[in-house]
């Protein structure tokens, strides 16, 4: 039955397509000229204090009714807000301001498709998240590339050596948070040969060797010995390794993190939605399929206006969560959805599938990064939404600028 939903869940947009008038519409990746973000200058900045709290619920944040109401940020804005702070694994922090050459697209009039406001709720109705349980799916594009990051947070590799999450799962606007100092990443894996258990061939030291040698009941009492010790791990009620339908994980260190200083209170006011995300680089580099970064399309320009994405949701312990829903608003910066989601699926990365262009085969690309379930300030009032970042033009220069470290792989997107 899972291979059935699964399988139509994939096909969602092409089934899309073939109803009434979305057959003429152009669901296709569409490249844009990137703006360049280049480095100016790097300045030392004392060590963090790592000591805040990770809060995966935000309270009186600009959302999009909010950001309706703010003036276009100015050049001289962009570059501040764009500036970024790195951290290293050993503690040390660096700020480096940047500057924005080329055409700096002015965003859209905000396209809006509104449905009634919601109760305070992060699962609506009906349940639709579905657990990955089979290990086929589990570990294959495009489950395999959500992460675990160790604060409690989810992630989506983007390179062989990077991971997007959100920003928060690692600040608080003020402070990095505890456990950030020394950040992991999980990858979710297979079960080991032998399903955990010793090998029946262990190694023995060479003074058992000499001694069995020497003495014939020494040997007769270690093959006894080890009879024993494979009666002990077959002991029936306990489970060797991970049981069925739970991911394993491989954990790697991360090298450095980068975040905007957009993100920071103080730069903007106050905790800005817009750049709550994040960039870490993994101190060794892994073998799996990644997912690329796209520029983020209106809602019109995605089939049946759905978007996906996986993570591992705190009330689903140990198991990989993925759902698929439709947006319900959207701004320059930011979209609402109705994904039912719990704390721990947050900084997981929203995709779509759309067609590459001149070629018919379709492609997934991130196009956002889950924020969360958030507290936006709605005239005064605060109303609680589902909350995802999109990718913009500057977003993935930025982005596709700490991967590379140059803009010359990022003048497309």
């Amino acid at each position: 039955m899972e291979h059935i939903l699964l399988l139509f869940m994939f096909f969602i947009p092409i089934l899309g397509l073939s109803n009434g008038t979305e057959t003429e519409q152009d669901f296709t990746w569409h490249l844009k000229k990137i703006p360049q973000i280049v480095r100016e200058r790097t300045f030392s900045l004392d060590s963090p204090k790592f000591e805040a709290k990770t809060k995966l619920e935000l309270n009186s944040v600009c959302g999009i009714e909010c950001q309706r109401k703010l003036p276009l940020p100015s050049l001289s804005d962009l570059k501040d807000l764009l500036s970024y702070e790195t951290v290293f694994e050993n503690g040390t922090r660096t700020l480096t301001e940047v500057n924005v050459l080329g055409e700096v697209l002015d965003p859209a009039g905000n396209t809006t498709t509104r449905r009634s406001l919601r109760r305070k709720r992060q699962i609506y109705g009906t349940d639709s998240r579905f657990s990955i349980y089979d290990k086929r799916f589990m570990t294959n594009f495009p489950f395999n590339t959500a992460v675990k990051v160790s604060t409690g947070c989810s992630g989506v590799l983007i390179s062989p050596k990077h991971v997007l999450t959100a920003a928060h799962c690692l600040h608080n606007g003020k402070d990095y948070v505890k456990g950030s100092k020394r950040l992991r990443v999980g990858l979710m894996k297979t079960k080991s040969r032998g399903n955990g258990r010793k090998r029946k061939g262990t190694k023995r030291s060479r003074r058992e060797v000499s001694a069995a040698k020497e003495d014939p009941k020494v040997a007769t009492e270690q093959r006894q010995q080890s009879k024993g010790d494979r009666k002990r791990q077959r002991r029936p009620g306990r489970k060797q390794g991970t049981s069925d339908g739970m991911p394993s994980f491989q954990w790697t260190r991360v090298k450095s993190t980068h975040i905007p200083k957009g993100w920071f209170k103080g730069v903007s006011g106050d905790i800005a939605l817009d750049y709550d995300y994040a960039v870490l680089e993994l101190k060794r580099p892994h073998k799996r399929k990644y997912m690329e970064l796209g520029i983020s399309p209106t809602i019109k320009m995605m089939p049946g206006s759905m978007i996906h994405f996986s993570g591992f949701d705190n009330d689903r312990s140990g198991q990989l969560v993925y759902r698929f829903c439709s947006i319900s608003d959207e701004s320059n910066d930011l979209f609402y959805q109705y994904c039912d989601a719990e704390p721990g699926s947050t900084g997981s990365g929203i995709y779509l599938r759309l067609k590459e262009p001149n070629k018919k085969k379709w492609k997934r690309k991130i196009i956002a990064v889950y924020s969360g379930h958030q507290w936006v300030d709605i005239n005064g009032e605060q109303q609680d939404y589902n909350v995802a970042v999109r990718i913009t033009p500057l977003k993935y220069a930025q982005i596709c600028f700490w991967i590379h470290g140059n803009d010359e792989n990022c003048t497309q997107g």
